[in-house]
């Protein structure tokens, strides 16, 4: 078997032999299941499946909660700095901008962004604490008849802790890196603030979770031309010239996207049991972003003053510099959380659940200048003038789940049936306006353009987890869908459109999604099972109706767009170890009419829309293993290894990308982990992360990893020293990228080497 040079190398680094693992104390391997605090997301789950404690996230370098899956198998969570609210999935079946094809849940509610399927959709992270996480688990594919086709990629269930008495948290960080990349050499800090209190009273539990941050980012894009053949302009200083990922040379002026950003999360969670079989949760979140995006350009003039405008000449050509290059922006959210939850046990055979959310943007503003002052010497926007405005106020989604559960309580023998129903509506909205002053919304003039739109899904589902014979388990599932596409309309002023209204008619369609498994208990230690799983991912709200023109280029949308057929098989080997677990996985995902996004070079402007390219195909292997007290007491350690092979079968409107690697997936991912508890008061971590080869366009054309646009391989190392004063106090220092690796995820460079303090108090 390929995978066994893999296995031995993992086992061998923990010091664990094979009669170790087979002697007689190694543990029974069970049927694995998620193993939640009510109400549950996906019972008897047949995927592969990893977990993270609130514990082991004591050990990591966490800010915000998405950290605490750094280290998870073939994860990668595209946060490109502390407090960004861009951190979507990357799975090892999908890349890091298909926001769509993963799921994050918080206590049976969905924070996943499923308004647009790129980097700005991600889930809500924000609306969870770390403090007041219990768990985390991570579901892989999509084989459970309970969960949409979002699924495909992963999905990530969070649980919060529900107090049983009074008890009180509270952390206080702080961070700062020193950035060197290009022309800027600077350091970026910031510093977060959190605290949670909950109890119980009589039959009503509580909490309260208050959060804020304050942080400063690196730069996240520059201010590029392509290389200039004209004569002419001021003569200035400081251009870089550079190439791009396709090693087409070209000029760089200076930095844009620092990002100022604070951020107020306010959360009230209230739980209260009717009776011992039936609880009722209610949960209210407010998360508020305030944000500034701030420039910095690398000219100078003759006299040493900074140059921000205008046309420049650099190394005898000239470069018009435009106005809007180094625009600063300004924006201002508000999100809120509604959620209801309830898990009633009827009798010992039946159990019903039933999750409700709303999630909601009461205020979503954005500016942004676009005249310049000052003959180009000073930065634009900063003695006020024109701009753009846009509003995307009372965009989200509302979600409904209402499951049944039957399982006999007699016997281990028989099945577990879990049926129900589930309903989504997600709603889009977004006007782009003129002003005569971009920073006040009072001052706005003309539509520049606007996009709306809904889709929405009914879906029936039932699944039977089989237990027909005492080592053999069939899991067999369906899922019904019915989806509508509605409301849809689209306006701008910039060509091709032309200040034309586009209204589109309602669509619909019915889809179906067979999944089946069956797992063996080979033996006391082994467990082996096989799924398959059909799934449709649906096209988005913003896929279908969202039109914009930035940086000359119009993104068109398509509303015939067709959803994404995934066929996805998965066998996985699970070993029970006298000290932890390894498990072994093959997968394979294909998927067919994959949404990616193409520009058509034959029109100007040009046009890039999202297109349904055909097929994908992504094969691979995983290995984990997760074991405590390894050759020492107090040492544990947890690894993974995932190799990805992908491939673009069909896709007829690029016919050179067909047999190139699917965008954004890397040949190779790996994480390690290892904790070390010196004694009562002393901990240690070290953590690992590497991220193989990868492309980030669709022919496979940008062979150039190492500049600004590229997706570049990686190798990040991490570590953490705790100190427990006592039961309440504990302090902590921490580094995350020790190494200061450099390297870039397309225009964004990651963080460099970054200092973490932490003083933490629980009672």
């Amino acid at each position: 078997m390929k995978q066994q040079p893999v296995v031995l190398t993992l086992l061998a680094a923990l010091g664990v032999s094979a009669a170790q693992a087979a002697d007689g104390e190694a543990q029974s391997l069970p049927e694995m299941t998620v193993r939640q605090a009510r109400p549950t997301v996906a019972v008897d789950n047949p995927s592969p499946q990893a977990q993270v404690t609130a514990e082991q996230m004591r050990e990591i370098n966490v800010i915000n909660v998405e950290d605490a899956l750094k280290y998870a198998p073939s994860l990668f969570i595209r946060k490109r700095y502390i407090g960004d609210r861009n951190g979507i999935i990357a799975t090892r079946s999908s890349g890091s901008t298909q926001s769509a094809r993963s799921l994050v849940y918080a206590d049976g509610l969905l924070l996943s962004n499923l308004l647009g399927n790129t980097f700005s959709f991600p889930p809500r992270w924000n609306v969870v604490g770390a403090e007041e996480i219990e768990s985390m688990e991570v579901l892989y594919g999509p084989f459970s008849a309970l969960l949409p086709g979002n699924s495909a990629g992963a999905t990530i269930l969070m649980t919060t802790r529900r107090p049983e008495r009074f008890e009180a948290h509270a952390r206080v960080q702080a961070f700062t890196q020193d950035f060197k990349v290009y022309g800027t050499d600077d350091t970026f800090s910031g510093h977060q603030e959190q605290a949670m209190i909950g109890g119980r009273v009589g039959k009503l539990s509580w909490s309260l979770l208050a959060n804020n941050l304050d942080t400063f980012s690196q730069p996240m894009s520059f201010a590029t031309s392509a290389l200039s053949l004209a004569a002419g302009g001021t003569p200035v200083s400081g251009g870089i010239r550079y190439s791009d990922p396709t090693n087409v040379p070209r000029m760089m002026f200076g930095a844009t996207s620092l990002d100022h950003t604070v951020q107020n999360t306010a959360k009230l969670r209230l739980a209260y049991d009717f009776t011992p079989d039936t609880r009722a949760a209610f949960t209210y979140a407010l998360w508020r972003n305030d944000s500034y995006s701030d420039t910095q350009t690398y000219l100078r003039d003759a006299a040493g003053r900074p140059v921000w405008s205008g046309n420049v000449n650099i190394g005898g050509f000239r470069y018009n510099l435009a106005a809007t290059a180094f625009a600063p922006s300004d924006s201002n959210t508000e999100n809120r959380l509604l959620g209801l939850t309830l898990d009633s046990r009827l009798s010992p055979d039946w159990r019903l659940e039933l999750a409700a959310s709303d999630y909601g943007t009461p205020t979503d503003i954005s500016r942004t200048p676009t005249t310049a002052a000052c003959g180009g010497l000073c930065q634009p926007g900063s003695l006020g003038g024109a701009g753009r405005i846009t509003f995307a106020d009372g965009t989200g989604w509302r979600n409904v789940d209402l499951k049944a559960v039957w399982k006999p309580s007699q016997g281990k023998a028989g099945h577990a049936v879990s049926f129900g129903y589930h309903r989504d509506e997600y709603r889009i909205a977004s006007a782009q306006y003129n002003a005569t002053q971009w920073f006040s919304d009072s001052s706005i003039t003309t539509r520049r353009n606007s996009f709306s739109g809904k889709t929405a899904t009914d879906a029936l589902f039932v699944q039977d987890a089989w237990k027909f014979d005492p080592r053999w388990t069939a899991t067999l599932g369906w899922r019904h869908e019915r989806w509508r596409a509605f409301d849809g309309e689209r306006f701008d002023t910039a060509a091709p459109l032309l200040g034309a209204t586009w209204l589109y008619p309602s669509r619909s369609g019915r889809f179906n999604s067979p999944k089946a498994s069956l797992s063996f208990q080979a033996s006391q230690d082994w467990l082996l099972r096989a799924s398959l799983g059909r799934a449709w991912r649906m096209p988005t709200v913003s896929e279908l109706f969202q039109t914009e023109t930035r940086g000359g280029v119009t993104f068109i949308s398509d509303p015939s767009l067709k959803p994404e057929k995934v066929l996805a098989k998965d066998l996985t080997a699970e070993r029970a170890l006298a000290n932890g677990l390894l498990r072994l996985s093959l997968f394979e995902e294909q998927v067919g009419d994959a949404l990616y996004s193409q520009t058509d070079l034959s029109v100007v402007p040009n046009v890039t829309r999202i297109q349904n390219i055909g097929r994908i195909r992504v094969r691979g292997a995983e290995a984990v293993v997760e074991a405590s007290n390894v050759f020492i007491h107090g040492l544990d350690f947890s690894g993974s290894l995932t190799y990805a092979g992908s491939r673009i079968l069909s896709n007829p409107g690029m016919p050179a990308s067909e047999g190139k690697w699917v965008p954004r997936i890397p040949n190779w991912r790996a994480s390690a982990f290892v904790v070390y508890r010196f004694d009562e008061h002393w901990t240690g971590s070290l953590g690992a992360r590497y991220s193989g080869l990868q492309y980030g366009n669709l022919d496979n054309s940008d062979t150039n990893h190492g500049d600004t646009g590229s997706v570049g391989k990686y190798a990040v190392l991490d570590a953490r020293l705790g100190y427990r004063f006592n039961k309440l106090m504990r302090a902590s220092l921490g580094v995350d990228n020790l190494n200061n690796a450099k390297y870039f995820i397309g225009p964004h460079p990651f963080p460099q080497r970054t200092l973490h303090a932490e003083l933490r108090i629980d009672y």
